[in-house]
C-alpha cells in the first residue's frame, strides 16, 4: 500500500502484484499459441531485408482456374510477429507508386525471390514515397 497526499487529503492506493500462478498461466497460453502456429510457418523463405528488390508469386483464383501472378518491387517495411510477419512492397506502375502488404506465411504466397539487395540505413523506407525518378534509386550491394 502507498499513501499519497494531494490537496490535503490522504489517498490510499493499492498495487496489485500478479501471483506466480497468473504468470505461469500466461506463459502456458503463449507456448500453446506458438505450438499451434508452428506447423503453418513456412520453412523455405529467403532472408528478407529492407531495400531488397523481390519478385513475389501470388496465387490468384479466377472462377475454377488458379494461376500465379508475379508482383515485383522494393521492400520498404517489415513487421515481424511470428506467423503474422508482413512486408510492404512498393513498385512504380505507369508513373504511380503502388504499395501492397503481404503476409509472408500465407498459403496464397507461392514463391519469393530476391532479385537484388540494397544498402539502407533505415528500418522503414517511407521517404521513398516522396521521391521520383532517379532520386528514388537505392545503392546496390552484392552478396
Amino acid at each position: 500500500m502507498f499513501f499519497l497526499r494531494s490537496n490535503c487529503k490522504l489517498e490510499i492506493i493499492e498495487i496489485i502484484i500478479p501471483t506466480n500462478l497468473e504468470l505461469m498461466l500466461k506463459l502456458n497460453t503463449q507456448k500453446t499459441i506458438k505450438n499451434i502456429e508452428n506447423p503453418f510457418l513456412k520453412k523455405d523463405l529467403p532472408i528478407l531485408s529492407i531495400g531488397d528488390n523481390i519478385r513475389i508469386g501470388v496465387k490468384i483464383i479466377e472462377g475454377n482456374k488458379e494461376r500465379i501472378q508475379f508482383y515485383e518491387g522494393t521492400i520498404i517495411a517489415k513487421k515481424n510477429s511470428s506467423i503474422n510477419t508482413t512486408i510492404t512492397v512498393r513498385k512504380i506502375l505507369q508513373g504511380i507508386g503502388v504499395e501492397r502488404i503481404f503476409l509472408i506465411h500465407s498459403p496464397k504466397i507461392d514463391s519469393i525471390k530476391i532479385l537484388r539487395s540494397s544498402k539502407v540505413r533505415r528500418s522503414k523506407l517511407y521517404y521513398l514515397r516522396s521521391l521520383k525518378g532517379k532520386a528514388s534509386r537505392l545503392k546496390q550491394i552484392f552478396k
